[in-house]
């Protein structure tokens, strides 16, 4: 068994722990596995370990290797910023984005992506610390966007997705998690039907799942250590 397939089966036992923990259904959760920065033979090989959903963080590695890879059946997600002039290639190529962060992005995703492919699947990103070096939006302006968003033809408006600051504390990184449900439920109140939440990654997905996580983001758990661009 490859070191990939390793891993895999370390994160899911991971998750597996997790939800027993949380008294949660782990088909309810799941694996985004993050190949930033690492090969397309390195993406292969997760497939053929299981793994069939993978994220990208940068536009032009997403094109290189839904390209390369054409001959498996992935389903790929964006989950990096997005600039307005890179955002056909995510129209094009992902089946998910993100981190969707201004409505004027997902403006040009539903006019890029047409009505001949499926709806793109998408996300709201928030920015649940106002870290000014993080995107996302405002909690308290998520309300009126996802509103905005949901009335857009070619996506459907999934969920929600958060980055929080870095913390090794698991009572700190639940009550961060916390923060995105509570504006899930509060969204769903306002009948927005939102279903994901995209949040956890290799530090925190113990945490993530305590608080309600659907789909979890992990990268060195499954890779290692990303290389430098």
């Amino acid at each position: 068994m490859s070191d990939i397939c390793d891993k895999l089966q370390t994160v899911h036992a991971r998750i597996d722990a997790a939800t027993r923990q949380s008294r949660r259904d782990p088909h309810s959760i799941q694996l985004l596995a993050v190949s930033k920065t690492w090969p397309a033979a390195a993406v292969r090989e997760a497939w053929h370990c299981g793994q069939r959903a993978f994220g990208e963080n940068y536009v032009d590695e997403l094109i290189e290797k839904a390209r390369s890879l054409a001959d498996l059946d992935i389903e790929w997600h964006y989950i990096g910023h997005l600039q307005s002039n890179k955002s056909r290639a995510v129209a094009e190529h992902a089946h998910w984005m993100h981190s969707i962060d201004r409505y004027r992005i997902a403006q040009r995703l539903s006019a890029q992506r047409g009505a001949v492919r499926p709806p793109l699947q998408v996300c709201l990103q928030i920015n649940l610390s106002g870290e000014a070096s993080k995107s996302g939006v405002a909690p308290d302006q998520a309300l009126a966007l996802l509103h905005k968003i949901r009335e857009l033809p070619n996506l459907t408006l999934r969920g929600l997705m958060a980055i929080p600051e870095p913390s090794a504390d698991f009572t700190a990184q639940c009550a961060a998690f916390a923060q995105l449900r509570e504006l899930r439920d509060a969204a769903n109140q306002a009948g927005l039907g939102l279903d994901t939440l995209s949040m956890g990654m290799s530090g925190d997905l113990e945490a993530a799942v305590a608080e309600g996580s659907t789909l979890v983001r992990i990268g060195t758990a499954i890779f290692g250590e990303r290389h430098a661009r």
